[in-house]
């Protein structure tokens, strides 16, 4: 099973899944009322049926919405546009990870997946706690505890302990379609380019040498 956010991260962390480790692929994508919604919900499509994935399910989670506290979810509070500062930013999403993760392991569990796969980064975290290495860790061994003793289900973070620029390499090499995904914290139409999200996909592409196709179409 791939949780597919719509990004680059998910997006490349999915065909890892399939094309390196050899799983078929449950693509699973979350609506939890971000300002980019609809969006990241046309990519998700888009990238789980490049992957030829066995099945699309999509979960509407909006009461994140109403537990608010984010600049992704609450219209109040605008997303930040100068660059990444010290401390855990606006744009975190509270516990996100830990409730995606949680409905994953009940879907895991039901359908007999023996993996989850989750595009964490720790450099594209920005602070964020749920995306960690050792967050996902302790997770995976809450999960042993709650589920039955015959289910076996490990977290996978292929991404995490890189950075963008070699996320932008490996997504070329596995050809992933990267036009497919979106980045962007506030806009549908085309990407801001200074958001945080943004800002670090930009980069990844200047360092890597490439050219980011999404500004192509």
């Amino acid at each position: 099973m791939s949780i597919i956010s719509g990004g680059m991260d998910s997006a490349l962390s999915s065909y890892i899944a399939k094309f390196e480790d050899g799983y078929e692929i449950i693509a699973l994508h979350f609506n939890y009322g971000q300002k980019t919604e609809k969006k990241e919900l046309e990519s998700f499509k888009k990238i789980a049926r490049s992957l030829n994935s066995l099945k699309l399910v999509e979960l509407d989670l909006h009461f994140i919405k109403e537990i608010g506290g984010s600049a992704l979810t609450d219209k109040s509070i605008e997303v930040p546009k100068s660059g990444i500062l010290p401390g855990v930013p606006v744009t975190y999403v509270p516990f996100r990870n830990g409730i995606f993760l949680s409905i994953a392991t009940a879907l895991a569990e039901k359908e007999g997946a023996e993996a989850i796969y989750i595009g964490v980064v720790e450099e594209d975290s920005s602070g964020y706690p749920d995306c960690s290495d050792s967050f996902i860790k302790k997770l995976n061994e809450a999960i042993d505890e709650g589920t039955k003793s015959e289910t076996k289900i490990e977290l996978k973070t292929p991404l995490v302990k890189l950075k963008k620029e070699q996320i932008v390499k490996k997504a070329k090499e596995l050809n992933v379609p990267l036009e497919y995904t979106w980045s962007c914290y506030e806009r549908e139409d085309k990407p801001c380019g200074v958001c945080d999200s943004c800002r670090l996909r930009a980069k990844g592409f200047e360092i890597a040498g490439l050219v980011d196709s999404i500004y192509l179409q």
